[in-house]
């Protein structure tokens, strides 16, 4: 039996998160805003645990902490505004507590019936049933059979191993991504507010009103398909051009470098529960547990204490670092055979109408080293052989080409659905993107979150640089799941997916105060490969778009 979370609980996990004053303001809030969207994503499914998670995280973040960073004065107003958003949010907090709690109740209520009835037929006869190794009786029981690669969680979602169930992720990827479209179109064709809309979407309200408005829009746009199509034209070109090329940057003089970085380090793995769980219906009248701890007080009455010492690391360390002078190794990557479950299949247990997000919910995949779990990231195979080709102009010239890995939250699974290629500029070394916020500012209008970045290594092997690691600390922090794609066309491997290990990569990458493209860490074992085994799977069918934010040439 699942056993939900009480509110106290649920409360000391969301304040349970590394907090570094090294990270950048700006990165913070970022931080703030991607919870925030994540938050929602998971109220509109039925996850309450985990909305009220992230959103008494980021009160905790940006009440308690961030007024005490020492960029804090640089980004007063992006603060306030994040303030004002953490007020909206302590409604939504008081909406969640009592269905969390009527939760916990009927989990308590069902675990007693369950023991009574265990101990009532432990006075009869124990025959062995299909090989549960329990009475014929409890087999009457809603069992689900371990094995099937799928259970019920305590929010009555289907929980299913990302591996074996990838052609069922694409369906619903592609069925809630094109919802979220038109009722992303259909919101602002109302005319509502951000304010309007963030009210109307306070308090699990999502799916009434929303849906609404999507099916008036729709019936409405029905009697009228031309009016449609000029609404959509105009749609495609007042939002950031898609791909028409690659761009012709500046070529600079190639600098030589001999440095190596150590070895990628596989990830360390832990085992997927495997109990199987008991489905229980919830009783209709709560029981309220104590109240939590409260929130962290209004902006005015904030204590200038400084913040919390990071948790310390793992006793056992790993060695100092030995620079080696060849190319280093990278882990072989799966071929689509070797995959858990077979891409072609989907267990019996997936089987059924209902494509809907909230009734599934993908399982942790894998695990960062400190024991935290890592959504699956769902990733298009034909991403990087698009990238490729709009890099190679660049590639031909030995200058390096990067792009950004958009996409959203699904069924507890992250799904890539955007390339976006910012303005930039490259050396054969380096990209630096120019022009940020335009990316950002994307991102918000599709109501799309940052998974990772790829980027090429025109002449270089398949490895992460010390700025390529500097780079993506500030995505990871962001995001624990974030990844980053590094293809090396020239070399054999061609492409590999990163990320920092944690400990000890991110907190020594965050740390570091060194400069320069090449420059050695104390630690080795700084980033690993995210690939089977690890917590990215990549997905046959599933769609993706380029965005191309470049100037035209």
């Amino acid at each position: 039996m699942v056993r939900p979370l009480k509110v106290e609980e649920i409360v000391s996990r969301a304040q349970q998160f590394d907090y570094n004053t090294l990270t950048p303001m700006l990165s913070w809030l970022r931080t703030a805003d991607a919870m925030q969207r994540q938050a929602d994503i998971y109220e509109r499914e039925g996850d309450d645990q985990k909305a009220y998670e992230l959103l008494f995280r980021k009160a905790d973040l940006v009440l308690g902490k961030l007024p005490h960073h020492p960029q804090a004065h640089e980004q007063e107003a992006a603060l306030k505004d994040a303030r004002r958003t953490v007020v909206k949010n302590l409604e939504r907090l008081e909406t969640l507590k009592p269905r969390i709690n009527k939760r916990y109740t009927g989990y308590e209520e069902a675990l007693k019936k369950r023991q009574e009835r265990q101990a009532e037929l432990s006075k009869r006869h124990t025959a062995q049933v299909d090989g549960f190794g329990i009475s014929e009786d409890m087999g009457r029981l809603s069992l689900a059979r371990k094995g099937s690669g799928s259970w019920f969680d305590d929010n009555n979602q289907r929980s299913l191993d990302a591996g074996a169930n990838r052609d069922l992720a694409v369906k619903i990827a592609k069925k809630e991504i094109k919802r979220r479209d038109v009722a992303r179109r259909a919101v602002r064709q109302a005319g509502l507010s951000p304010e309007e809309e963030q009210d109307r979407r306070t308090g699990g309200l999502w799916s009434q009103w929303e849906d609404e408005l999507v099916t008036k829009t729709t019936r409405s746009n029905s009697v009228d398909d031309l009016s449609q199509q000029i609404i959509d034209t105009r749609r495609r070109v007042e939002s950031p051009r898609h791909f028409k090329g690659s761009s012709s940057v500046d070529s600079a003089t190639p600098r030589a470098s001999t440095y190596r970085y150590p070895a990628v380090q596989p990830p360390t793995l832990f085992e997927l529960p495997g109990d199987t769980p008991i489905i229980q219906e919830l009783p209709a009248e709560p029981v309220f547990p104590k109240s939590p701890p409260p929130l962290p007080p209004p902006p005015a009455e904030l204590s200038a204490d400084a913040p919390p010492k990071l948790p310390p690391k793992p006793t056992q360390r790993q060695p100092s670092l030995s620079i080696d002078t060849r190319p280093p190794p990278i882990p072989a990557k799966s071929t689509e055979s070797d995959e858990s479950g077979p891409d072609s299949h989907s267990t019996s247990a997936t089987t059924g109408p209902d494509l809907s997000p909230p009734s599934y919910s993908f399982k942790p995949a894998a695990y960062l080293e400190n024991g935290s779990a890592l959504r699956t990231i769902f990733l298009p195979p034909e991403l990087r052989h698009s990238f490729i080709s709009i890099a190679a102009s660049n590639t031909a010239r030995n200058l390096e080409t990067c792009g950004f890995l958009c996409g959203t939250l699904i069924s507890n699974a992250l799904f890539v659905s955007k390339l976006v290629i910012p303005e930039q500029e490259s050396t054969s070394d380096t990209c630096e993107m120019v022009n940020e916020s335009a990316l950002f500012d994307y991102c918000d209008r599709e109501e799309l979150m940052v998974l990772g970045w790829i980027h090429t290594h025109p002449t270089q092997t398949c490895f992460m640089s010390s700025r390529d690691l500097h780079t993506h600390s500030a995505y990871q922090v962001m995001m624990p799941e974030s990844i980053a794609i590094v293809c090396a066309p020239s070399k054999d491997p061609s492409w590999g997916v990163f990320r920092l290990t944690d400990p000890p990569g991110l907190k020594t990458v965050l740390s570091c105060k060194q400069t320069g493209i090449f420059h050695p860490h104390a630690e080795a074992n700084i980033y690993t490969d995210a690939l089977r085994p690890g917590h990215v799977f990549e997905a046959k069918g599933l769609d993706f778009e380029i965005v191309d934010l470049r100037p035209a040439h």
